[in-house]
């Protein structure tokens, strides 16, 4: 592996690296949304460019590299983007345009191998194992793979190849942009242990923070640590995640029998409805029902989005990915009214509203909200589900919901 210069500290392959048993590839395109807008707008491509909308509380869909060396990141306001970077030109999110170009991309994929595994729109594991009598080793694989989309879609994209789909989306991400590391086992903790510990899934910015004051900085230190220490602080199946990962074990196989499942609720008013605040409300209890189901069924739903349906049947649709996958009505609840106000309904009267967990996750294969400040909603919401259980729903509710308009049709709809 060699280090080359670019955004952080970039890795990227030697040729003669050893490919054999690195079998896990993971696909990332490189700033996705911005790069199929700039397939139109050619001239832009050395300029930073914002997907986003301007005005009121637009919300950064995503950024081209240019802008990101700013400083600006997805789901960032708009207009602090623009503080970062006045130079900037924005350019309005054409979602269709994106799911054209990921089902392209992924048709790609599964030329190479059936073993494809989609993670969200942009990114997919995929096991060459069975591929190399074919195509050769992982390797020349990747950099075929990596040739053949932007020769046939005009993207780049970065992957990692590992032992492991966990290895295999480190080094996808430490290669970005449009760059390819593989990690051959036997290298696999000469490439992890040096990592800050925030490279290790599950561990966020409190969780690093936390780490941190115990002395603990990079993945290496993690690793020493003792498996018992570790649970003493986060629990047993917490403890024995983290140290798993910290020597680089993950059991886990590229899977092509996930679907992509969600949990949704929606309602239709009796009357149409302008009042903001009424909104708010109403898709606080909607965060409330979709968190309940996901506790329920065991799922964390990593996307969360919106639908609004106007007094004239013209809907829109946002969404947001999520940092931490999540099963709490407050964090849902949070990115539903930051998406309502990035729609900048200007008045316009809503006739129905929707909440929808997305990309949903095993509870259990998620590391999540170690030392958050999430942590005590979740105590406060799973003794509601106990009440609940109890009591039957409406035993405990939000105080927001205690006035709340009644004149509406539910409408509550399953997995899908």
């Amino acid at each position: 592996m060699t280090a080359k210069g670019g955004e952080g500290e970039r890795q990227v392959s030697a040729a003669d690296v050893d490919s054999s048993r690195a079998t896990v590839l993971h696909v990332d395109m490189d700033a996705f949304f911005a790069s199929v807008e700039l397939l139109e707008h050619p001239e832009l491509v050395h300029r930073p460019v914002i997907i986003g909308h301007e005005g009121g509380r637009g919300i950064v869909s995503s950024a081209n590299y240019a802008a990101r060396r700013f400083g600006i990141r997805s789901a960032m306001p708009v207009a602090r983007a623009l503080r970062l970077c006045p130079q900037a030109v924005v350019l309005h999110p054409h979602y269709e345009k994106y799911r054209d170009a990921s089902a392209e991309v992924m048709r790609i994929f599964h030329d190479v191998t059936p073993v494809v595994e989609p993670l969200s729109i942009d990114e997919a594991f995929l096991d060459v194992a069975g591929a190399v009598r074919l195509f050769g080793p992982p390797a020349r694989i990747a950099a075929d793979l990596r040739a053949r989309v932007r020769r046939e879609t005009g993207l780049t994209c970065s992957i990692g190849a590992g032992a492991t789909k966990f290895i295999a989306k480190l080094a996808s991400t430490r290669s970005k942009p449009d760059g390819l590391l593989v990690v051959p086992p036997e290298r696999t903790l000469d490439f992890l242990h040096p990592l800050p510990i925030g490279a290790i899934w599950g561990v966020g910015p409190a969780t690093r923070e936390s780490l941190e004051r115990r002395g603990i900085r990079t993945v290496r230190e993690l690793a020493e640590t003792p498996r018992q220490v570790l649970e003493g602080w986060v629990g047993p199946a917490a403890g024995a995640k983290l140290h798993d990962l910290a020597w680089g074990r993950d059991a886990r196989h590229v899977s092509t029998s996930r679907t992509d499942k969600s949990i949704g609720h929606e309602n239709t008013f009796g009357a149409d409805v302008r009042d903001v605040g009424a909104l708010q409300r109403e898709l606080l209890e909607q965060a409330d029902r979709v968190a309940v189901r996901l506790r329920k069924g065991g799922w964390r739903a990593r996307t969360v989005s919106l639908k609004v349906r106007f007094a004239d049947f013209t809907t829109i649709t946002r969404s947001r990915t999520l940092t931490e996958a999540t099963d709490l009505a407050r964090r849902i609840h949070e990115q539903t009214v930051e998406l309502l106000d990035a729609a900048d309904l200007r008045g316009r009267a809503v006739r129905l509203l929707g909440t929808r967990g997305e990309q949903l996750v095993r509870a259990e294969d998620e590391l999540l909200g170690l030392w958050s400040d999430q942590e005590q909603w979740r105590g406060a919401e799973t003794a509601a589900d106990r009440a609940a259980l109890r009591f039957g729903r409406g035993a405990v509710l939000p105080a927001a919901l205690l006035e709340r308009p009644a004149d509406r049709e539910r409408l509550a709809d399953g997995e899908g």
